[in-house]
């Protein structure tokens, strides 16, 4: 019986939503993400070992425009970091949401990321993404949905 070369590789998709005040949607992007290194490393540690490294709780943004590569392990320019509103794994599917409220990552957005760590240029980067730039406004309020399918 031959052997069959099985590969497995996570694959992302980010999506970001700027409300207005009023809580009108006043735009909506979907960009590839790309699961970095440490990231790759981070899911082969927790099937071995759930307590080795601590669970994804953060995303963060930022203003950084190189693009994204396996060996990266920060954002290129943080500007905030916010905890996790949710996370939910249903078969090979995670998906993570976080909200930025007015006045939280307020600018010229054109990265973003996920950690495990509350400080910013800290912990383990799961996954990192870069994208034209998304304004959001001191008033308006922003969510991003991540999402990591391993096939």
């Amino acid at each position: 019986m031959p052997l069959m070369n099985e590969q497995v590789s996570p694959k992302g998709q980010v999506s970001i939503e700027i409300f207005s005040p009023d809580g009108k949607l006043k735009d909506k992007v979907n960009i590839p993400n790309l699961v970095v290194q440490t990231g790759r490393n981070y899911i082969a540690s927790r099937m071995n070992d759930t307590a080795q490294t601590d669970v994804m709780t953060h995303m963060a943004v930022g203003s950084g425009s190189t693009a994204a590569t396996l060996s990266d392990t920060v954002l290129g320019t943080e500007l905030t970091r916010v905890v996790l509103d949710s996370d939910n794994t249903v078969d090979n599917v995670i998906t993570y949401i976080a909200t930025y409220a007015p006045g939280v990552g307020t600018g010229a957005i054109t990265e973003a990321g996920i950690f495990n760590d509350a400080a910013a240029n800290t912990g383990d980067l799961l996954c990192r993404t870069t994208f034209l730039v998304v304004n959001k406004a001191v008033d308006d309020s922003m969510v991003i949905t991540w999402t990591i399918t391993i096939s």
